[in-house]
């Protein structure tokens, strides 16, 4: 049996931070005390909602990032987020565990426990550890 573990964001470029940050919910694949095979979901934010979020646009298109992620070898599948909200698309994959950057905010961050039982989900969900963050943040990588 493999553990769904889920995690999310925007994607502009993949570099070493989001490689360890693939790594560190992989790791999280212990189901009922055993081990199990880790299944890494990664949900790609639609451009809408990337740009509501951050106030700007993504330098890549959904469909360019979507498709570098599900090419990773760290990840098992790629999906586009919800155009609104973000619970549909976390039922349509139904993880047992959801990994969130430690940077990751805002109010579906804030909200994300008591909305994924209202939508009758139980997910564990893990607040991941920066990595390098001084040197692997995209909008840092970016300027250069």
């Amino acid at each position: 049996m493999a553990t769904r573990i889920m995690v999310f964001g925007t994607f502009d470029m993949i570099h070493p931070g989001h490689e360890n940050f693939f790594e560190q919910a992989k790791a999280l694949r212990e189901v009922e005390g055993r081990v199990s095979k880790p299944y890494l979901i990664v949900s790609v934010a639609r451009d809408s909602a990337a740009t509501r979020a951050r106030g700007f646009a993504p330098r890549r298109n959904e469909s360019e990032r979507l498709a570098a992620l599900a090419a990773h070898p760290l990840v098992d599948r790629a999906v586009l987020g919800d155009e609104i909200g973000y619970i549909e698309h976390i039922k349509n994959e139904n993880p047992g565990i959801i990994a969130l950057g430690y940077d990751q905010s805002g109010v579906y961050v804030d909200t994300l426990e008591a909305d994924l039982a209202a939508a009758g989900l139980s997910p564990k969900i893990v607040r991941l550890k920066p990595f390098r963050p001084e040197l692997y943040k995209t909008s840092k990588l970016a300027e250069h």
